[in-house]
């Protein structure tokens, strides 16, 4: 009776043993409002900046303003209509820029950021999207002023003790060479 009692444990054992593993549920569930909530939030933030955008250029209507197709904007200051050559993937890019407030306030100049040196689209070099969209739209020689919202430019992050967050901006840039890469 025992050894009958001692097999019948085995067997329940054995058997509750070979059972399969059940994945373990979360013990919150998010319903993604978060997201959605964030979403809204940033196309608000959008909105207003595209409208101080809007309204600068009808401001200044002696200016010829483009739309990319990066979501900002730009006029030339020096434009060549003769050269052809644009940056391309891999080409080595000199430059200089500056970032003003819509205002025109400069918060960081020139003279700050010195000369650039940029391989379009290899470089992880600490550049606002706006400005590596904006260069591959230029000619060597070439003077542009972009206008970014925030998310092509600081963003949420801004500039600390200069820029604050989500605060759209304008940059001149000038093209001063463009190289191709050299193959080996």
């Amino acid at each position: 009776m025992y050894r009958n009692l001692l097999i019948l444990a085995f067997l329940t054992l054995s058997l509750s043993a070979c059972k399969t593993p059940e994945a373990r549920r979360p013990v919150q569930q998010k319903s993604g409002s978060f997201i959605k909530e964030s979403a809204e939030r940033n196309k608000k933030i959008f909105q207003k900046e595209e409208a101080r955008i809007t309204k600068l250029m009808k401001a200044n209507p002696e200016r010829d303003y483009i739309a990319s197709e990066s979501g900002f904007w730009y006029f030339y200051n020096i434009k060549d209509t003769t050269s052809v050559k644009m940056p391309e993937f891999g080409d080595e890019v000199t430059f200089t820029f500056d970032i003003k407030d819509l205002a025109g306030t400069t918060i960081l100049s020139e003279d700050e950021n010195g000369l650039q040196t940029y391989i379009v689209d290899q470089s992880n070099q600490e550049l606002i999207s706006g400005i590596r969209d904006g260069i591959k739209l230029m000619k060597e020689g070439e003077q542009v002023t972009f206008l970014f919202p925030s998310y092509k430019a600081f963003g949420y992050y801004g500039i600390e003790d200069k820029l604050g967050t989500n605060i759209p901006v304008q940059s001149t840039v000038t093209l001063k060479s463009i190289e191709e890469p050299k193959e080996n």
